[in-house]
């Protein structure tokens, strides 16, 4: 018998909703490049509004002010890097680190298409504003606690799937290679060729206990 069901079509989005998207898009796309560029600090929340084409009160409909605004900001680009991430290790041999080594030390340097090499500036715009700020803080001690457990978690499943054991925990193995990859990034943001990648992919394989094999 057939189903009298209507058959379920995919939900779209209602005009209200495109204009939210695109309002929160436009708003954290220019909190990108004027975050970046001038220091957050230095940037008003009315200068990023008029820069994206919207209102001062927009700004704060959708994120609550300039902090929340730059959390999204770098919550997006977590999420865009762990999506381009995941599809170069993929096409690479999963079972050689050095593929997952450079792809996560690609990430962090390489030039992004639309915003250059400012996921870096961004990042230390963020830790400064935290380390001052108890409420930010929090928040942003959290956001390191998740990225260091998704490192650890990959790293944990890589080395099951390739019987390669971790020579730490996996919370352990998630801190270290966050700390490799953001304290080599720095100095590589000032001096590249005093940071080669092949340096990078060796410290890692170090701490993952593959020694210089890696």
């Amino acid at each position: 018998m057939e189903s009298s069901r209507t058959p379920e079509h995919p939900r779209r989005r209602t005009p209200q909703a495109q204009r939210k998207s695109e309002s929160r898009a436009r708003l954290i796309d220019a909190a990108a490049d004027l975050f970046a560029r001038k220091g957050f600090h230095a940037v008003s929340a009315e200068a990023v509004a008029e820069a994206a084409g919207r209102t001062t009160g927009a700004l704060y409909s959708h994120f609550g002010g300039k902090e929340g605004l730059l959390l999204a900001l770098l919550e997006v680009w977590k999420e865009r890097t762990s999506e381009e991430l995941a599809a170069e290790i993929a096409a690479g041999d999963p079972a050689d680190p050095a593929v997952h080594f450079s792809a996560m030390w690609g990430s962090l340097t390489r030039p992004h298409p639309e915003h250059g090499d400012s996921w870096l500036l961004l990042e230390t715009e963020l830790w400064l504003h935290a380390a001052r700020g108890p409420l930010i803080g929090d928040r942003l001690a959290q956001r390191y606690t998740e990225i260091r457990a998704q490192l650890g978690e990959g790293l944990a499943d890589w080395a099951k799937a390739t019987g390669t054991p971790l020579a730490r925990t996996p919370e352990e193995t998630g801190a270290l290679v966050l700390g490799i990859l953001l304290g080599l990034s720095m100095q590589h943001r000032l001096e590249p060729r005093a940071v080669p990648d092949g340096l990078v992919i060796e410290a890692l394989g170090t701490v993952l206990g593959l020694g210089r094999s890696a």
